[in-house]
Formats: C-alpha cells, structure tokens, sequence
C-alpha cells in the first residue's frame, strides 16, 4: 500500500469517474484503474463497485477511503513538520519575563529577534516567576 494508491482512491471517490479520476491524478486511466485494482488485491476486499454509468463506494469502501484521507492527511502535517525544523527561526516564539527584569531586557532583546528572525512571532508573557515556571512546564512558553 502506498500513498499514491490511497491518493488514487480519494480521488476516484470524489469523482465517481475513472477518468476524470486519472485526469486529476495526472495519470492515465488503465495506470489508475491497475493501481486500485492491486491496492484491493492487497486489502482483500473492493473499494469500489464499477457499475456502467457511475462507481460507487462499497460499504468498507466508504471506511477505507475515509481512512485513506486522514492517512493523507496526516502524511501532509509530516510534511509541514519536517519544513518548520529546517527553519528554526520561523514560528511563534513565546517568552516568558518577570516584571523587574522585563524592562531592561525586552527593549534590546525585542529589535535584536526582529533582526534575526523577522518572520517569527514573539508573544511575551509578563507574571511572576512562579507563573512563568509553572507556564513553561506546560508548555505554554516557548517555541511553538
């Protein structure tokens, strides 16, 4: 089973067309009708019922292709993932100060992140520092 087996499968269930399906995956029909047909050899059962005019999802169709979405899903999250950790300085910062340091610390420190990080957001949390401590334990300071 691969994610284009199961990209294939989404797509020829929104469509209900094979067709249209392959024009969408940039594929040819017979290439995407061997695709799912060997992903349904794989699985052991249909994912679809190919009627003349129309496909139709079978019952565990509809549960396998409703799977193979938040597989997708979640495989593009993986992707996003791995992009933000190539960029550390991209995403949101947030920074936790105590009141009586805040003021001599932030108006250096402010300038010099926008400098070496314009696109990432800083938000500052000002409370005491048995707030912060208990924030940052949480996960509420810090990179996000």
């Amino acid at each position: 089973m691969t994610l284009t087996e199961l990209q294939y499968i989404v797509v020829v269930a929104q469509e209900r067309h094979f067709g249209r399906a392959a024009e969408r995956a940039f594929v040819t029909q017979p290439a995407l009708s061997l695709a799912i047909k060997k992903l349904e050899n794989e699985l052991g059962t249909m994912i679809f019922e190919r009627r003349q005019s129309r496909i139709e999802l079978t019952p565990l169709g509809e549960q396998i292709v409703h799977q193979a979405q938040r597989v997708l899903e979640e495989a593009e999250h993986i992707k996003l993932i791995a992009a933000k950790g190539k960029d550390q300085l991209n995403g949101l910062l947030r920074f936790g100060v105590i009141a009586t340091v805040g003021p001599y610390i932030l108006p250096d420190l402010i300038p010099t992140l926008h400098k070496h990080a314009p696109a990432m957001p800083l938000e500052i949390e000002e409370s005491l520092t048995a707030n912060l401590t208990a924030m940052l334990k949480n996960g509420k300071l810090g990179k996000v």
